[in-house]
């Protein structure tokens, strides 16, 4: 697995916690993470309102067509939830 490379705040309730337990905890987060985090779940979260057109895009070609453009008038990104 490739070294994570973000920045954590991890918050824990006990500060019992050893540095073994720790570093086990943020492995596991970014296992969890580098499962989530992907460009099929990205698009199945989020659509694209395009106002120029007066459409909304919900296919992944779009999503990531207009996340790869960068900034465009009236092309918002919105999330689902």
């Amino acid at each position: 697995m490739k070294a994570p490379n973000r920045d954590l705040l991890v918050l824990v309730k006990n500060a019992r916690h050893n540095e073994a337990e720790m570093e086990m905890e943020l492995s596991r987060l970014h296992s969890l993470l580098m499962n989530v985090e992907n460009a099929q779940t990205f698009c199945a979260v989020f659509e694209v309102i395009d106002c120029n057109k007066f459409r909304v895009f919900a296919d992944s070609r779009h999503i990531l067509q207009t996340i790869s453009i960068g900034e465009s008038a009236f092309v918002f990104l919105n999330n689902k939830n």
